[in-house]
């Protein structure tokens, strides 16, 4: 067997991640797709579109992970999302704050990086707040606080979380083909669902959906084929190049806001390098930029007064927070986590929308005249 080229691998992988987060940056700018949008649009205005978007992706990325795992390009049980341990009560409490924070800080953590690129100065101060939040419920004493409360209370299963393997055993079946099944009915469902309402088929909306359920998917084979070598000269043992978890990632903007931080922080620390997490926060930025600036959109955009500003801090923070205990935002969780069919991203699903609706709801009595007044 020819010795693997690590350095230039990782580099390569690192590159490939940064084109296509690029690509995602300009679609997201373009199209407006949001997760936060598509909770309040359905709240506020009755209107399902950008929800639609939400679930065709989610859609797409199911189908296209499915696909992936049954021609052997990737294995499925090599992500972080599929473990046996199923942390319920973190996945619930962790979306709905996420959901909550995200309607606070005006998106979650895909848009504000998409709102960076367009100019967004309120978005700044909420990705160095939310990376600093993840930062410390990963590893500082809000991470104590997590692991000592809710992150006790679980389930255990024989095999791993996702609903392939949960069920091959009762059901007498073939693992490799019932994934494939479901991930067929389970992402057929999900576009059936966007694709029902005819005024939603035009063009954008369309492009949206499938442009970022075809990223996830990309990332994961970037991760889990391209950037895969099963022995590496220094270990021995098989690996995953340049990711956070040292497994097969997709997309997801929470932890890595915390490990950029941590990436510029420490940068002369030669044991601190770049990794799919970070490049993908760079390459969603300077996408959105490009799309701004050619557009003419780009527009410097600061808070409005002390609530705005109050508003965004706590929504950040939240987010930071319920994201790291949840194990991913809307994207990570809400989208890359989903196409595994892991179980607790299926759970943390309807998290993130109710807690989008409390924070809705929020806003609303917040802004509400005060008949006292």
């Amino acid at each position: 067997m020819d010795a693997v080229d690590i350095p230039l691998l990782s580099k390569t992988v690192l590159w490939a991640t940064f084109a296509i987060t690029f690509a995602l940056g300009m679609v997201m700018q373009k199209t407006g797709f949001c997760s936060m949008g598509a909770v309040s649009d359905v709240f506020i205005i009755s209107n399902w579109n950008r929800l639609r978007q939400w679930f065709l992706a989610i859609g797409t990325a199911v189908l296209g992970f499915a696909f992936l795992a049954h021609l052997g390009l990737i294995d499925s049980l090599k992500s972080i999302y599929t473990g046996n341990k199923f942390l319920w009560l973190s996945t619930v409490v962790g979306s709905i704050l996420f959901g909550f924070g995200m309607v606070l800080a005006s998106g979650c953590g895909s848009k504000t990086l998409v709102r960076i690129g367009g100019g967004n100065l309120k978005s700044v101060v909420v990705f160095m707040v939310l990376g600093l939040t993840a930062y410390m419920t990963l590893r500082g004493f809000l991470g104590v606080i997590r692991t000592n409360s809710v992150d006790l209370v679980f389930v255990s299963f024989a095999t791993p979380q996702d609903l392939p393997s949960l069920l091959a055993g009762p059901l007498g079946v073939d693992r490799a083909n019932l994934h494939l099944a479901l991930g067929l009915i389970i992402g057929l469902a999900f576009i059936a669902f966007a694709l029902t309402d005819k005024a939603f088929r035009n063009f954008e909306n369309l492009f949206a959906g499938i442009s970022v359920g075809l990223a996830i998917t990309a990332v994961w084979w970037v991760s889990g084929a391209l950037g895969y070598a099963a022995e590496d000269p220094n270990t021995l043992e098989e690996v995953f190049l340049v990711t956070n978890s040292g497994r097969m990632e997709s997309l997801s903007f929470v932890a890595p806001y915390a490990y950029s931080l941590d990436w510029l922080m420490m940068y002369s620390d030669t044991s601190k390098v770049l990794t799919v997490g970070i490049v993908a926060v760079v390459g969603m930025i300077l996408g959105s930029a490009v799309v701004a600036i050619s557009s003419k959109t780009f527009r410097w955009e600061t808070f409005r007064d002390a609530e705005d500003t109050a508003n965004h801090l706590v929504g950040a923070a939240l987010m930071g927070f319920g994201g790291i205990t949840a194990l991913g935002c809307t994207v990570g969780q809400g989208l890359s986590g989903i196409s595994t069919l892991a179980l607790s991203s299926l759970l943390a699903l309807p998290g993130f929308i109710f807690g989008g609706y409390l924070g809705v709801r929020y806003l609303q009595l917040r802004l509400a005249p005060n008949p006292c007044a």
